[in-house]
C-alpha cells in the first residue's frame, strides 16, 4: 500500500506523450544505435538548429515515401527552445529582479491590508507573485506603449494578477499609497479606488480590457489581433508593428471559450498574437490535471489547432543536469511525473524532491549526489527565469506565419512561504501571518524593520525608494524606450463625420405599395450608410453565418467579406450578381456559425475608438434568440471595455419565426438586454422610426450632442450599445408621417394614429411588428364595438422604464420639491381610459412600464416556450393577436362600465377566440 508521501511511478502517465516507437519493435537495435549517434554527434558539432532542419528534411521526404510518421504532437516536457539558441538577455537582471522583489512585495500588502478586520474585501496574493516574472520581462523588454513608433500593444492582463499591475503603476509614480489602499473600494475611497480587476469602465484611463470573466480574455484578444489585421489591410491605420499579448491561466484554459475560437488564429495567419499561459498547475481550488499533464495537453491541443508553441518548463539551473542525460532518465522521470505530485514538491523540501524524483533511478540520483538540499529546492521553474521567458518572448514574436503561445511553468504563490507556496488552498488566502510577512521580507530583501511589521499586522508598509533611485530611472528608461507606460486607456480619437441627412432619406419614405419586412428596411438603410462617402468606410457589419436570411447577400459583390488571404478558388455562384466575394480588403466580418466570436469581433471593432484613436462602428446582426441569451456575458464584458456599436436582433419575436419553433422563437431578448446598463434597447415598427433612432445613435456615440455641443471623447454618456430588434414578416413600410414626434421616437413612445371616432375610450400601447395588429384592431374596435382606441407605438419599453425609475429615485433624494413627471406620464397625460399593452415577447416587457401610469393596464404576449406553427395560429394561442387585444379593451371597457357586461364573452365567441386555427393575423413571408 502506498504512504501519503508516494508519488505516481508513471506506469500510468504514457498518454502524455506522443508515441513514436512504444508500439512498434525493434527489429535492429544496433542499427538504431548507431542512428541515434549519428544525430547526437551532428547536435554536438553544429547545433540543434542544423539538427532540426535535417529531421524535418527526413519527415517530410518519409511521408513522400509513404512512410507512416504520426503526427508528434507533444514534445518531451523540457524547454522548446535548446540552450544554444536562447537569445541574450538584453537587460541588467541584477537590477530587474531587485525591483521585481519590490513589486511582489507591494502587491502582496495592498491585498493583505485590504483585507483588515474593518475593511475585508479580499483580493490575490498568489497570481502575481507566481507570474511576476512573466509580466516584467515583458514590461521591461516588450510590452509597448502608445506612444510607441510602431502604435503600440495591446495587453490582456490576467484578472487575478491586477495587483502587480498597480504595484507597478505605484513604482511608475502613477498611484499613490492612498490609491493602492483604496483597491476594492471604489465608492468609500472615489478618487483613490482601484478595481479588483481589470475593468476598464471603472477605470478609464487605465485598463484597456476586461479579462477576468474566463474565457472572455483568449477569444477577446484573437478577434483584437483580427480587428488590427483588418485595420491594416483596409487602409485605415498602419497596425504592422503592434503585437496582442493575452496572459491567461491554464485552469482558465478549460473554459469551453478559451479554446473554441484557436482555429480563427491560425486561418487567419495573425502572428501578431502571443498567448503566455501561467502554467502553475492550479485550478482555484487544487491541481487543474494532478493525474496529467497540463502542459502537455495544451501543447497537443495548440498544435493541433495550427498554433506555434513554445514551452518554458525548466530554469537554467537544470541546463547543465540535462547536459548530462545521456541516457535520457532524467527526462523520462520529467515526462512521467503528473501535475499533482510537481505541484507536491513545491510544497515539501529539497531533501523531499531528492528522495521522490531523483531518487526514482540510480543515474538521477547520482546526477544530484553533489547537490545540497538548498541547490536542489532552488532548482527553479521556467517561468520565473528571466532568460528562460526572454528568450519565448522574443522567439514569439519573432515568428512569421502562426500565432504563438508560450506555455510556461510557475509556481502559484512563488516567495510566499511554506503557507502558500503551491498550497491547494493558496488562491483563496487573502492574508499573511506575521511570520509569513517576515519570511516573504527575507526571501525578497525588503528594506523595512521587524519593528516596522510588528507596529500593525494589517498595515505593513509599503516600499518605493525613491523616484530618484536608480533601479526607478531604470525602469523609466525601460518604458520610456518602450513608448511610455502599460496599460494605458486613450478614448480620444480622429473625428468623425457623420453620416449626409440623405443617407437616412430611403428609411423615411417608406416601402410605398411593396411588402418590407423591418428587417429589410433595416439593411436598406445600412446599405445607404455604407455608400456615404464620408462615413460609410468606418462601418463594420458582422453578420455569423445568415446573411442571406437577413438580405444581406447584397453587401457581398460591393463591400466584400474580409479575409487576410483574398479568394483563392473559384465561386460556384460566380455567375450571380449578389455572387460570394471575398476580399483582404472586405469590409464585412463573417465569422462563421460563431455567435461568441462575432461579439468578440464586434467588441474589438466598437472600442477601436479608444484601442487605437481610429473609430469603426460595428452592426452585428443575429437571430434575436441567439443574441443575449447565448452570450450575454460577453455583452457585459463588452460594456465594460466601453464597446460603442449597434446590435440587431433579427427575425425577433416569439410569433415570426415560427417554422424554427422553440430554439429560434425570441420572447424575451428586451428583459435580457435591459439587464445590461450600456444597451440602449428599442423595438422600432417602422423603418422610418429605425432611421432616427439610428441617426441619434450615431450623433450620440460620434457626434457634437443636444443643440452643437461638444462632448468631449471620453465623456461616459458616449459608450453605448444599441440593441434593435428587427422582423422577418413583411408589411408595407409607411412613410414618415408629418410632424413625427421625433422626440417620442428617441425617448420610447409616441402616438402613432389617434381616434377620432366618438366612442368609449381606450389606449392601445405597442411595439415593433405588434404595431399593425393594434392598428387593425383599432379598425375593428370603432367599427364592430363603437370603442374609441388611440394606437402608441413604443419604440422602447426600456428606456420608458429607465427615465421613470430615474424620476423616481429623484423624487426620493429631494423631498420636499416637486417631482419630475416620467416621459411615459407625460405622453399619456391626456390619454384616458384603460390601457392594453401588446408586444409579441413575454407580458413582462411592457409590465416594466405598468406601475408609472395611473390608467387600468393589462399585458398581452408570449409567455412560455415557442414552437412550430403559422404565425396566425401561434399568436391565437399566446393570445396577442389582433383580436385578443380586442376583446382584451371590450374586457376592461366591461370592468368599468363603459361597455355592456356580456360583451367580452360574445367577442370571444364571435372570434373563436380558443380556436388557435381561427387566428387571422399576420402573414406569410419572410426568411425562416
Amino acid at each position: 500500500m502506498k504512504s501519503e508521501v508516494d508519488v505516481a511511478a508513471g506506469e500510468d502517465t504514457s498518454h502524455i506523450l506522443s508515441g513514436l516507437t512504444n508500439q512498434l519493435p525493434d527489429r535492429d537495435p544496433e542499427e538504431t544505435a548507431e542512428w541515434l549517434e549519428s544525430l547526437d554527434t551532428l547536435i554536438q558539432e553544429q547545433g540543434t538548429e542544423r539538427a532540426q532542419y535535417i529531421m524535418r528534411s527526413l519527415l517530410q521526404r518519409a511521408g513522400a515515401q509513404s512512410v507512416g510518421v504520426p503526427m508528434v504532437t507533444t514534445t518531451d516536457y523540457v524547454n522548446t527552445i535548446p540552450v544554444d539558441q536562447e537569445a541574450a538577455f538584453p537587460g541588467d537582471e541584477e537590477i530587474e529582479r531587485k525591483y521585481r522583489a519590490w513589486l511582489r512585495w507591494n502587491a502582496a500588502v495592498m491585498v493583505h491590508r485590504a483585507q483588515r478586520a474593518d475593511i475585508g474585501v479580499g483580493g490575490h496574493i498568489s497570481t502575481y507573485a507566481g507570474a511576476a516574472t512573466l509580466y516584467e520581462v515583458g514590461f521591461n523588454h516588450f510590452f509597448r506603449g502608445k506612444d510607441h513608433p510602431g502604435g503600440g500593444d495591446q495587453v490582456f492582463f490576467q484578472g487575478h494578477a491586477s495587483p502587480g499591475m498597480y504595484a507597478r503603476a505605484f513604482m511608475e509614480g502613477r498611484l499613490s499609497e492612498e490609491d493602492l489602499d483604496g483597491f476594492r473600494q471604489e465608492k468609500s475611497k472615489e478618487g483613490h479606488a482601484l478595481s479588483s480587476y481589470p475593468h476598464p469602465r471603472l477605470m478609464p484611463e487605465f485598463w484597456e480590457f476586461p479579462t477576468v470573466s474566463m474565457g472572455i480574455g483568449p477569444m477577446n484578444a484573437i478577434y483584437q489581433a483580427q480587428s488590427n489585421r483588418y485595420l491594416h489591410n483596409r487602409g485605415i491605420k498602419d497596425t504592422s508593428d503592434q503585437q496582442v499579448w493575452a496572459f491567461l491561466g491554464d485552469g482558465e484554459m478549460d473554459e469551453p471559450e478559451s479554446r473554441g475560437l484557436l482555429q480563427l488564429a491560425a486561418n487567419d495567419k495573425l502572428d501578431n498574437l502571443n498567448f503566455v499561459i501561467n502554467c502553475n498547475l492550479q485550478r482555484l481550488d487544487g491541481p487543474v490535471r494532478g493525474n496529467g499533464k497540463i502542459m502537455q495537453e495544451l501543447e497537443a491541443f495548440f498544435r493541433g489547432a495550427g498554433w506555434n508553441v513554445i514551452k518554458v518548463v525548466w530554469g537554467r539551473e537544470w541546463d547543465d543536469l540535462l547536459a548530462k542525460d545521456e541516457d535520457g532518465s532524467l527526462v523520462k522521470i520529467m515526462n512521467e511525473t503528473v501535475d499533482g505530485d510537481y505541484q507536491t514538491y513545491k510544497a515539501e523540501s529539497g531533501a523531499f524532491v531528492r528522495e521522490h524524483f531523483f531518487g526514482k533511478t540510480p543515474q538521477t540520483k547520482e546526477m544530484v549526489q553533489d547537490l545540497t538540499d538548498d541547490q536542489i529546492w532552488n532548482l527553479k521553474r521556467g517561468g520565473h527565469d528571466y532568460n528562460k521567458v526572454y528568450a519565448a518572448y522574443k522567439a514569439a514574436t519573432e515568428f512569421k506565419g502562426k500565432p504563438t503561445v508560450i506555455l510556461a511553468h510557475t509556481v502559484k504563490g512563488y516567495g510566499l512561504g511554506t503557507h502558500f507556496e503551491g498550497r491547494n488552498a493558496t488562491h483563496q488566502m487573502k492574508k499573511l501571518t506575521l511570520a509569513d510577512l517576515k519570511a516573504f521580507r527575507d526571501h525578497l530583501r525588503i528594506p523595512i524593520t521587524d519593528d516596522q511589521l510588528e507596529a500593525d499586522l494589517y498595515r505593513p508598509p509599503y516600499y518605493h525608494p525613491g523616484m530618484d533611485s536608480p533601479e526607478i530611472q531604470y525602469l523609466m528608461d525601460r518604458r520610456k524606450q518602450l513608448g511610455g507606460f502599460v496599460p494605458e486607456r486613450r478614448p480620444d480619437h480622429a473625428p468623425v463625420e457623420l453620416p449626409d441627412p440623405a443617407s437616412y432619406g430611403a428609411a423615411k419614405r417608406g416601402s410605398g405599395k411593396q411588402r418590407s419586412a423591418t428587417t429589410m428596411a433595416f439593411v436598406r438603410l445600412l446599405r445607404d450608410l455604407l455608400r456615404d462617402k464620408k462615413f460609410g468606410h468606418r462601418i463594420v457589419p458582422i453578420v455569423p453565418d445568415e446573411s442571406r436570411t437577413f438580405g444581406m447577400d447584397a453587401f457581398f459583390p460591393t463591400a466584400k467579406i474580409y479575409n487576410p488571404d483574398g479568394q483563392g478558388y473559384l465561386s460556384v455562384d460566380r455567375e450571380l450578381v449578389l455572387a460570394y466575394k471575398e476580399s483582404a480588403q472586405g469590409q464585412l466580418i463573417h465569422p462563421g456559425i460563431n455567435e461568441a466570436g462575432a461579439v468578440a469581433a464586434f467588441t474589438a471593432a466598437g472600442t477601436s475608438y479608444a484601442t487605437h484613436g481610429e473609430p469603426l462602428v460595428p452592426v452585428y446582426v443575429f437571430y434575436s434568440m441567439f443574441g443575449f441569451q447565448r452570450t450575454g456575458d460577453s455583452f457585459w464584458a463588452a460594456a465594460d471595455q466601453m464597446t460603442r456599436g449597434f446590435i440587431i436582433g433579427a427575425t425577433a419575436g416569439r410569433t415570426t419565426l415560427t417554422g424554427e419553433g422553440l430554439q429560434h422563437a425570441d420572447g424575451h431578448s428586451p428583459i435580457l438586454a435591459a439587464t445590461n446598463p450600456a444597451v440602449i434597447t428599442y423595438d422600432p415598427a417602422f423603418g422610418y422610426e429605425m432611421g432616427h433612432i439610428i441617426r441619434d445613435g450615431l450623433e450620440r456615440m460620434y457626434g457634437r450632442g443636444e443643440a452643437g455641443k461638444e462632448i468631449a471623447g471620453n465623456d461616459p454618456s458616449r459608450n453605448l450599445m444599441y440593441y434593435l430588434t428587427v422582423y422577418n414578416e413583411p408589411i408595407v413600410q409607411p412613410a414618415e408621417p408629418e410632424n413625427l414626434d421625433v422626440n417620442g421616437v428617441l425617448k420610447g413612445i409616441y402616438r402613432v394614429s389617434a381616434s377620432d371616432f366618438d366612442g368609449p375610450k381606450s389606449q392601445i400601447l405597442a411595439s415593433g411588428v405588434s404595431v399593425p395588429w393594434a392598428l387593425e384592431a383599432q379598425r375593428i374596435l370603432a367599427e364592430d364595438w363603437g370603442v374609441s382606441a388611440d394606437v402608441w407605438s413604443v419604440t422602447s419599453w426600456t428606456e420608458l422604464r429607465r427615465d421613470a425609475m430615474a424620476a423616481e429615485e429623484e423624487a426620493f433624494l429631494n423631498p420636499g420639491q416637486p417631482a419630475r413627471v416620467p416621459f411615459v406620464a407625460q405622453q399619456l397625460a391626456g390619454a384616458t381610459g384603460p390601457v392594453v399593452a401588446v408586444t409579441d415577447y413575454m407580458k413582462a416587457v411592457p409590465d416594466q412600464i405598468r406601475q408609472f401610469l395611473p390608467h387600468q393596464f393589462a399585458s398581452l404576449g408570449a409567455d412560455g416556450f415557442g414552437f412550430s406553427d403559422t404565425r396566425a395560429a401561434a399568436r391565437r394561442f399566446f393570445k396577442n393577436d389582433t383580436h385578443s387585444i380586442v376583446v382584451k379593451t371590450l374586457q376592461l371597457l366591461a370592468s368599468r362600465g363603459e361597455v355592456d357586461g356580456g360583451v367580452p364573452a360574445y367577442a370571444i365567441d364571435r372570434y373563436k377566440l380558443l380556436d388557435v386555427t381561427a387566428g387571422t393575423t399576420g402573414g406569410a413571408g419572410g426568411d425562416a
